[in-house]
């Protein structure tokens, strides 16, 4: 059963599938560009489905033909906005949303870039469409990532193919990222939403008090790694924006949509 919870926040689309939730980012004009309205509207979507007791999952994904472009250019590149709600008070460091007690599955569906990639990482795991690709473009722009790419992308895929990823910021294809342990399963372009929720209404099926004690044992012996390398990479990013000319930005860009042109215009 599929039930249609909010069509009032065009930038976020919300439906209920049985247990399962489903957060489809809607900016598809400018691929699902994260500007200060999606932010804001993604992390209270996340935090209404942890309070729901009618939602198990949470499946995150991309309308259009991307999964998400990361920071709205335009935006960061005319005023900063974006930089001030990277890191909110309210937000643990190093993640783009509070934690929640139940899985967050990411359905990738194109090309997820920079804080997308970020964003992609903070799911408990991930399924990719064969359109789905992946980049890390903090070096092009020059902003620095703040929530967690520093930690979670070499724990993902090994640290050599993660600094290759972030220095060079060229682009790894749905196949590649299987390869190296990024994505945990390729699929038609066509089937990944219904792969997707197929796969999370399998974990809704499960007892679920044990589930999230598990998925907490999970997190819990995590944090023991990551948090004193989140919080490093804060210090370091916190560090950097002190400094930074937001409207630098704005020149860089263009330099940025060339180069992506010649990767299969995957970077806007």
């Amino acid at each position: 059963m599929t039930t249609e919870i909010d069509t009032n926040e065009p930038v976020l689309l919300v439906e209920q599938h049985d247990a399962v939730r489903l957060l489809t980012l809607n900016r598809p004009s400018v691929r699902n560009a994260l500007n200060t309205d999606l932010i804001h509207r993604l992390r209270t979507a996340i935090a209404d489905a942890d309070a729901d007791d009618r939602v198990d999952v949470v499946v995150l994904t991309g309308s259009g033909d991307a999964f998400c472009a990361g920071l709205d250019l335009r935006q960061l590149g005319g005023t900063g906005a974006n930089a001030e709600h990277i890191s909110a008070d309210t937000i643990p460091v190093g993640h783009p949303w509070t934690p929640i007690r139940k899985p967050v599955i990411g359905a990738v569906n194109g090309p997820a870039i920079t804080g997308g990639l970020e964003i992609a990482l903070a799911c408990d795991f991930l399924i990719a469409s064969d359109r789905a690709r992946f980049a890390d473009t903090h070096s092009r722009v020059g902003v620095l990532p703040g929530w967690g790419l520093t930690t979670r992308l070499p724990e993902a895929v090994g640290a050599g193919f993660a600094r290759r990823m972030s220095m060079t910021g060229d682009f790894v294809d749905a196949a590649g990222a299987l390869r190296v342990g990024l994505v945990t399963e390729v699929v038609p372009h066509d089937e990944l939403v219904p792969t997707t929720l197929r796969v999370a209404f399998a974990v809704a099926q499960n007892d679920q008090q044990g589930l999230r004690t598990l998925l907490a044992s999970y997190r819990r012996a995590h944090a023991h790694i990551i948090d004193p390398a989140l919080a490093a990479e804060n210090a370091t990013s916190v560090a950097w924006m002190r400094g930074f000319d937001p409207a630098t930005v704005a020149e860089r860009r263009a330099s940025i949509v060339e180069r992506g042109r010649d990767q299969n215009k995957d970077v806007q």
